[in-house]
């Protein structure tokens, strides 16, 4: 069993998990409900609804993503977003429940995505990059800790 103060931390990365797992769920239908039918046609609608510049560069790739975008691929984004949610929905259930595979999880899907966010960060810095990074070295240094912590008591006794 974890101690008392393990408990909170993974379960603080546990919410956060599951609320990755939420918002990517949300995105996934929503395109799917959103972009359907006519991919442009919703993307433009999209658009003027967010008061946005249709004819600015990122909203004008944006139409022209939707516009090419097929119901097989669609499907297939959505497949992903699915199995991905469904992912950390599980991360998040054994890390609740203080599951050792859970913490092995934890940090193994954390630490893949560092240098894919270094990659970012050196290219095309920002401050969300950067926040990402930070909060990813965070979460994996205090999984390895906890799972460090975990071996070391189950040695000692």
């Amino acid at each position: 069993m974890k101690s008392a103060d393990h408990h909170k931390g993974l379960r603080a990365i546990a919410i956060l998990e599951a609320s990755k797992g939420i918002v990517v769920l949300i995105v996934g239908m929503g395109l799917l409900l959103t972009f359907g039918e006519d991919g442009k046609a919703s993307a433009i609608q999209l658009i003027h609804y967010l008061h946005l510049n249709p004819t600015g560069d990122y909203a004008g790739r944006f139409i022209r993503a939707m516009a090419r975008l097929e119901e097989s691929q669609l499907s297939l984004v959505v497949g992903v977003a699915s199995i991905y949610s469904a992912a950390r929905f599980i991360e998040a259930y054994g890390l609740w429940m203080q599951r050792r595979w859970a913490e092995w999880f934890a940090a193994l899907s954390g630490a893949i995505y560092i240098p894919i966010e270094l990659y970012e960060l050196y290219y095309r810095p920002s401050w969300i990059t950067f926040g990402a990074l930070l909060l990813n070295i965070g979460i994996v240094g205090y999984m390895v800790w906890v799972l460090r912590e975990s071996k070391l008591r189950k040695t000692s006794d």
